[in-house]
């Protein structure tokens, strides 16, 4: 299980500016925002970026000025692919050290989309002793019924992290992960052609580019 929500796209405005510096041709933007606030590239300022974005990375940098925040709720053994994409991603995640406690475990927060009813059996009975646990540690504050919930969690526990990358993260991250055997890669690339001219500055992949400028 996945969940993109909240996302938000931008400095696209500011980095299609850039896009012009090494030419000095801010003369040719022809991008403006509509009645509901949203920059739209114009037909200069877009065959300039599409050009740019299938030139490969060394001509795309502008891309890296494009940046994406979104919520992503995803289990534990999702973030630890995730956790491969350092460069150019911050993330801030709830906290299962501090908060662990404060709530009561039920079988909603894990993903189980895929478990088998034998599974989730043993799903259930590990959610009742952790459960079991969080009780005793907050009536006791003894520690070790904490470390035994942090020990013990499954890594189908399902957390928050507000994302935040740009558009030439978002390039690696589709074409490394589009074709993944894991579900919860093909949520995320389906939200990423979702975006924002994704067609023409992220599946740079995808046809051949033939606009001139």
């Amino acid at each position: 299980m996945l969940k993109v929500e909240r996302i938000s796209v931008v400095n696209m405005e500011n980095a299609i500016r850039g896009a012009r510096n090494p030419m000095n041709s801010w003369s040719r933007m022809d991008s403006y925002y509509n009645e509901k606030g949203e920059f739209v590239l114009g037909e200069n300022d877009l065959s300039l970026a599409k050009r740019l974005a299938f030139a490969g990375s060394d001509h795309r940098k502008f891309l890296r000025q494009i940046f994406v925040s979104m919520d992503i709720t995803a289990p534990l053994y999702w973030w630890k692919e995730f956790d491969t994409y350092k460069v150019g991603t911050v993330a801030n995640s709830t906290s299962t050290m501090h908060k662990i406690h404060s709530k009561e475990f039920s079988r909603e927060d894990f993903s189980t989309d895929k478990m088998t009813d034998d599974c989730l059996l043993v799903l259930d009975n590990v959610i009742s002793y952790l459960e079991g646990e969080r009780v005793k540690f907050n009536e006791t504050k003894d520690r070790s019924h904490w470390h035994n919930m942090i020990q013990l969690l499954p890594s189908s526990f399902n957390q928050m992290r507000t994302v935040s990358m740009n558009y030439e993260v978002l390039i690696n991250i589709y074409y490394a992960r589009r074709a993944h055997k894991l579900d919860e890669w093909h949520v995320l690339c389906d939200a990423i052609r979702e975006l924002p001219y994704a067609n023409e500055l992220i599946l740079v992949k995808e046809k051949p580019l033939s606009d001139k400028e």
